[in-house]
């Protein structure tokens, strides 16, 4: 047993995991099919990578409205939650461990998905942004407000999606609160200027979230449920962040300390935000104190600095992504010290199996 602390194994909830190499959950858009559902090839994808300590899988959209990319796999119809049911058993018979993240795109979507229909958001306040359709990539619209009632609608569909989760055989489930996305564009006041309970206070915009935890524990027990943030994304999906929002942070994640969930999972700036001191350049250093159960942190890292995270207890565990795309056996590269394989970024969203179930094993290589 190699002694770094990315391979040491750590208890979460009821779990033991055999090392704190996670994978992060990343959109691949191979579900090209008529529900949207899992396919043999996802589950090869996933069997691939079931050395990591923890697998989480792609968001997968809790509702038709929840989407908002083409060819994503979703959680709301009983074909997906069959084609979710291939790619557990899969990682199950590698003895290994998966979570599913739970997603909801919000404004972060586009008419083509919603049958001419705006997407729904917190307000009526266009992103900005571009999504990915049948046709190219398109700007997105100006969505429309949600209702009251269709808020609360959103919290049943993430309950529903839940239960779907424990039907198709995941080990837990990940609520997708990042990057901009529906329950992000709550967290926001640049994105919602709601005027009902879910607005104007720090504590009215969390509540979405706080309601969805309360609901989805009704199926999946709360040392099953991660969450994940990103608390000083700005400049990127319309989020803009103000002196506002790490306070929006900080209370939600001392709030979640009143919850014995999984672990949280944060990632550091998709950008520089040095400049803006408002901002937190180093969060899994300043929300570390804040939270005190596993925390799990992500974005740029590699071996070394993953390591590195965890000696210095900032973090407890550390997800990859793009390593674990081209490096489907990951902690055994890290145990032997082995030299990485690169990626292909030209194929990330592609269809099919190249650059998806390609990438050969440490083995497979030599």
């Amino acid at each position: 047993m190699s002694d770094q602390a990315l391979l040491k194994p750590i208890k979460m909830g009821d779990m033991e995991l055999k090392n704190r190499v996670i994978m992060a959950p990343m959109t691949r858009n191979r579900a090209n099919n008529k529900h949207n559902a899992p396919t043999d090839l996802h589950a090869e994808y996933y069997k691939q990578r079931a050395s990591a300590g923890l697998i989480i899988s792609e968001g997968a959209q809790i509702s038709y409205q929840a989407r908002g990319y083409i060819n994503t796999a979703g959680i709301h119809l009983p074909e997906q939650i069959e084609g979710w049911k291939k790619v557990t058993d899969a990682v199950h018979e590698e003895d290994g461990k998966i979570f599913v993240q739970l997603w909801h795109v919000g404004r972060i979507s586009h008419p083509d998905f919603h049958n001419g229909e705006k997407p729904v958001a917190p307000s009526a306040i266009n992103a900005n942004a571009q999504c990915f359709t049948e046709e190219g990539f398109k700007d997105t619209v100006e969505p429309r407000a949600m209702t009251t009632e269709e808020v609360k609608q959103t919290v049943q569909d993430f309950k529903r999606a839940a239960k779907n989760a424990v039907d198709a055989g995941f080990d837990g489930i990940e609520i997708h609160s990042s990057n901009g996305y529906l329950l992000h564009q709550f967290f926001n006041k640049s994105s919602n200027h709601r005027t009902d309970e879910y607005g104007g206070s720090i504590e009215n915009r969390a509540r979405i979230l706080f309601e969805i935890l309360n609901a989805v524990k009704v199926f999946m027990p709360e040392n099953k449920i991660g969450l994940r943030l990103n608390p000083s994304l700005d400049g990127i999906f319309g989020m803009e962040a103000d002196e506002e929002t790490i306070p929006t942070f900080e209370y939600i994640v001392k709030k979640l300390n009143e919850y014995d969930l999984a672990y949280l999972h944060l990632s550091e700036p998709f950008n520089d935000v040095s400049e803006k001191d408002y901002l937190v350049s180093n969060i899994a250093e300043h929300f570390r104190p804040l939270y005190k159960g596993n925390l799990m942190i992500n974005a740029g890292f590699d071996q070394d600095s993953g390591n590195k995270v965890i000696e210095e207890s900032h973090a407890d565990m550390v997800a990859f992504g793009k390593l674990f795309i081209s490096n489907p056996d990951l902690p055994v590269r890290f145990e032997k010290n082995a030299e990485m394989q690169d990626w292909d970024q030209d194929t990330f969203y592609a269809i099919g199996k190249e650059g998806y179930t390609d990438y050969p094993k440490l083995e497979e290589q030599k």
